[in-house]
């Protein structure tokens, strides 16, 4: 803690002055915390202020801390990007900030300039953040979560228990009612830590977006669906996403609709998957808003935000001076949501989604997006819509790049 302070005072972070008048100081508190390395050892213990700590409840987030951090799609866009041109990857710690540079004399040049500014600690070549491993081989990056898994697992007290081949029964259908969970903080906890282990886990998306439905009422049939999670991951600990140097930069994007199939509200589901430079960065699985007259609305509603994402990394790839000249690759399953994309005439059909119409339209005439079919076999996202037997299951991940190192080969 005097660490900390010695160094937030030394960059005059702020200046202390009297409240004004009929002001109450906000409540805050210092909470401590230990830092861990990959392995499960102790790096350092640590301590931050929290302000406004008393809103925190005991038992569900009291020894949390919240801070601003990166977009993970950024961060993953980031790596492939390095990746694809060779970049080392180094990582430094300014009291919990991380910064990657582009070229090595660059890179020495910013750490000196950082630490004639900061008290920062030069922690060598990139291997593990915010709970994430990296290793580095020929091959390229691969990234995974697997210490987070065996405390995840250690927590929800099933380390021992049998595995499962995938995360949901593919058989699957959801109940209207069912008996409530006895522990609703567990199953939220529970939920809320799966949803960040998607940061390298594509595989669990679908089944998590369906978990995250039933936050504030879930029965013990969600509760069965969060333990299925566990047991699979329980056989999949050290799965991650392979990164390797394709020697490009290219954007392309798989989108994929399940028409009405929540048994519940009928509405479909919106799975896409983005890659640059070959390697996957960014995914969704998530209900759509309404419900859909036909797979072919479905569908569209689907492609329009694949577009927006599509969109969004052109324009970060921009940013990170990468201009993308080409089309934009779009593949999707449903050949009449691609006649919709390129075909004007198509009005009567196309009334009730005439936004998504003329986004998706307009990007398809300007070459901005190029639509491509993909046979439903082939089709990339349809992992992040329904539930699937283990052998398309795993022939899928498989594409996207998602490996498990300790598989047999």
């Amino acid at each position: 803690m005097a660490e900390e302070l010695q160094a937030l005072n030394e960059n005059n972070t702020w200046t202390i002055v009297k409240l004004p008048k009929g002001k109450k100081a906000a409540g805050s508190r210092w909470v401590y915390k230990t830092k861990f390395h990959s392995d499960g050892t102790i790096e350092r213990n640590k301590a931050r202020l929290v302000a406004r700590g008393f809103t925190q409840t005991y038992g569900v987030d009291y020894k949390e801390t919240f801070a601003p951090v990166a977009k993970m799609n950024t961060v993953r866009v980031l790596l492939s990007v390095a990746i694809n041109n060779a970049w080392p990857l180094f990582q430094m710690d300014v009291k919990n900030a991380f910064l990657h540079g582009d070229n090595m004399s660059e890179i020495i040049a910013l750490k000196q300039y950082l630490n004639n500014k900061f008290a920062i600690k030069d922690l060598g070549t990139l291997k593990y953040f915010l709970g994430i491993e990296m290793a580095h081989s020929h091959k390229g990056f691969f990234l995974n979560q697997r210490k987070y898994v065996m405390d995840l697992l250690h927590e929800a007290k099933m380390t021992d228990c049998k595995p499962a081949r995938t995360p949901l029964d593919s058989n699957l259908k959801l109940k209207t009612h069912g008996d409530p969970v006895p522990n609703l903080s567990y199953y939220q906890r529970m939920v809320g830590k799966l949803i960040y282990l998607t940061i390298t886990r594509p595989d669990i998306s679908y089944v998590v977006s369906i978990g995250s439905q039933f936050m504030h009422s879930p029965s013990m049939d969600h509760l069965k669906i969060v333990h299925r999670v566990l047991r699979y991951l329980k056989g999949s600990i050290g799965r991650g996403i392979l990164m390797r140097n394709n020697s490009h930069t290219q954007i392309s994007g798989y989108t994929d609709a399940d028409w009405a199939g929540n048994s519940l509200d009928r509405k479909s589901t919106t799975g896409f998957c983005m890659f640059v430079g070959g390697n996957l960065v960014t995914w969704k699985s998530k209900k759509q808003s309404v419900v859909a007259r036909s797979s072919a609305e479905a569908e569209y509603r689907a492609m329009a935000s694949t577009a927006c994402e599509l969109i969004w990394l052109r324009s970060l790839l921009l940013t990170l001076g990468f201009p993308h000249q080409q089309p934009m690759s779009l593949h999707c399953d449903n050949q009449a949501a691609m006649h919709i994309a390129s075909n004007p005439v198509f009005h009567e059909r196309t009334k009730h989604i005439k936004v998504d119409c003329h986004y998706v339209r307009n990007q398809v005439q300007s070459k901005v997006i190029d639509t491509h079919y993909t046979r439903s076999h082939d089709q990339l996202a349809d992992i992040f819509t329904k539930g699937l037997p283990s052998v398309d299951f795993q022939r899928l991940l498989f594409k996207l790049g998602s490996i498990n190192p300790f598989d047999p080969a």
